[in-house]
């Protein structure tokens, strides 16, 4: 049985935003706002069946998916742009791949402890970021 990562997750760590946000696309003061932000992650897990909400003071984003199944997603409250993304298992890690406009883009979800992982690329930068689960 896979890893449970229902819960309620705060930031802790967040290490190279400003560059995976620059290889976004993103402009000067949205990266600036959003570099201040504290994000809370609620993950709500039915077999492999996910809801990941992001819950920010600035924007809130939804993603919806099943493990192996290929959906439209539209990036909306980040770069805003649609990509084509499928989630699988590798072990015990959520491992996103989404193919659009931009190269080597995705992320990487896993759990060591009581904290939750988030690796994310976008071309030639990686993002990581560490949530502490709350109580």
């Amino acid at each position: 049985m896979p890893v449970d990562y229902s819960g309620t997750w705060d930031i802790v760590s967040n290490v190279n935003f400003e560059g995976y946000m620059v290889a976004l696309g993103i402009d000067f003061a949205t990266r600036k706002i959003a570099s201040m932000l504290k994000p809370q992650k609620v993950i709500k897990q039915d077999g492999d069946c996910f809801t990941i909400r992001t819950f920010t003071t600035f924007r809130n984003y939804e993603n919806s998916f099943q493990i192996g199944e290929e959906v439209k997603e539209v990036t909306k409250g980040m770069d805003n742009r649609t990509c084509q993304s499928v989630v699988n298992w590798e072990n015990d890690k959520l491992v996103c791949v989404q193919k659009g406009e931009k190269k080597n883009r995705g992320w990487t979800h896993w759990i060591k402890g009581d904290e939750l992982h988030l690796e994310l690329t976008c071309e030639d930068q990686v993002c990581k970021q560490i949530y502490k689960r709350t109580l």
